[in-house]
């Protein structure tokens, strides 16, 4: 069995014995919640020189470092052998497919996943952010959306205005975790194409864990199904999402951070938050674990 890899920015996710951890601290500052290219590509050789060939499920830490999946969703193609198109099914609340003017952001790297040509398809499941409304739909960016490289799956967001643009398609909207989650496995019931599963634990409600981020309405049980009707697809994983703080020293990153109405947690509910959101990675890294 491939060994759990700990990609340790931020000490939210917990230290396993048994997983690979590594230590990246010193890129806190610079990586989280968004990046200019350059950074990311320096961080990129980096995680080359320390990563093995081959590795289980990558924990990220905070759902502010989501854009690394796409390092490690670029890396499959040097490693994986295969020259079948793979999909990317992401668990997660907002749609990560906003522009960003400064770089790449944990907000807008799946736009760039897109857009990897062994890359067939991109989902995103559980959004319930009015991200995808449309007071935020000049944020969106619409090109993988036109070009059916990229499905939103979402519940209680309006979205209306993308059928009025032929956009319909791509915005499959629901009014339960349990239609959405079936509708899905049906979709890819016909499907034989290689999965990698990016969840981002703010995709579920309040009452399994608390993020840093306004959450959805899933339960753990809803990506638990997903994972195990494709258990026999899946060629990667990563989890993030976990609740973690952190005061930048970048002005820019400061009122970029604040915008997004985050608030200070107290040491001690803050532990207790993340031993449920460790306990929430068993049953993930459990079951991840099993494909």
């Amino acid at each position: 069995m491939n060994k759990t890899v700990v990609l340790d920015f931020d000490q939210s996710a917990g230290h396993d014995d048994e997983a690979l951890t590594i230590e990246l601290g010193q890129w806190q500052e610079a990586i989280r919640f968004g990046c200019y290219k350059s950074q990311f590509l320096r961080l990129a050789t980096e995680l080359d020189h320390k990563l093995p060939d081959r590795y289980g499920t990558v924990l990220l830490g905070s759902g502010d470092y989501h854009h690394i999946s796409l390092y490690l969703i670029q890396r499959l193609k040097k490693f994986f052998s295969t020259d079948k198109p793979i999909q990317i099914v992401v668990f997660d609340n907002h749609p990560d497919n906003m522009r960003y003017l400064f770089g790449i952001h944990c907000g807008s790297w799946v736009s760039y996943v897109a857009q990897l040509p062994f890359v067939s398809h991109v989902h995103v499941l559980g959004i319930t952010s009015n991200d995808i409304g449309l007071a935020h739909s000049w944020e969106n960016r619409l090109k993988p959306l036109w070009l059916n490289k990229l499905t939103y799956w979402s519940m209680d967001v309006d979205v209306s205005w993308a059928d009025k643009i032929g956009l319909g398609k791509a915005f499959q909207r629901f009014s339960s975790p349990t239609d959405l989650i079936q509708a899905f496995i049906q979709a890819q019931q016909t499907s034989h194409e290689p999965v990698y599963i990016s969840i981002d634990k703010d995709v579920l409600s309040k009452d399994v864990v608390q993020t840093n981020w306004d959450q959805g309405r899933m339960q753990l049980d809803d990506i638990l199904t997903v994972i195990g009707a494709l258990k026999q697809r899946i060629i990667g994983s990563d989890i993030t999402g976990e609740v973690s703080q952190w005061q930048y020293t970048s002005l820019l990153k400061r009122l970029l951070s604040a915008m997004d109405k985050q608030e200070e947690i107290p040491a001690e509910t803050l532990a207790q938050w993340q031993a449920q959101h460790h306990k929430v990675n068993l049953q993930l890294l459990n079951a991840l674990s099993a494909h």
